[in-house]
């Protein structure tokens, strides 16, 4: 893994585990759960650590996806905006160019 690359994993992983560093979104799937159902993903997002080459070909941290009683499959993503969040970040692994948005969403949504 290049160094670019192990920053913009550990800056996906600060924001995904302590819900700081960016935006965080849900879905109106997400929202129209239970307050139980809700509070486990967020919890499940935050412990998400089951990375491989199928779901993290790149290796920056940026998508996992696992099924919830109440919602079924719930994806995860992590986009990078520029400061204005009027396009592509110039650089990801830099935060003093990048807007992180952390979107949760049913998988039915995607």
């Amino acid at each position: 893994m290049s160094p670019r690359t192990a920053r913009i994993a550990a800056l996906n992983d600060g924001l995904r585990t302590t819900f700081t560093g960016g935006r965080v979104l849900w879905t109106q799937g997400i929202a129209a759960l239970s307050a139980e159902g809700r509070a486990e993903i967020l919890n499940r997002v935050r412990t998400f650590d089951v990375f491989t080459g199928d779901n993290d070909p790149h290796g920056e941290h940026d998508f996992g996806a696992f099924d919830q009683a109440e919602a079924g499959k719930v994806f995860w993503k992590i986009d990078y905006y520029d400061l204005a969040c009027e396009g592509h970040s110039p650089d990801a692994s830099d935060p003093a160019v990048t807007n992180r948005v952390l979107t949760i969403m049913l998988a039915s949504e995607y």
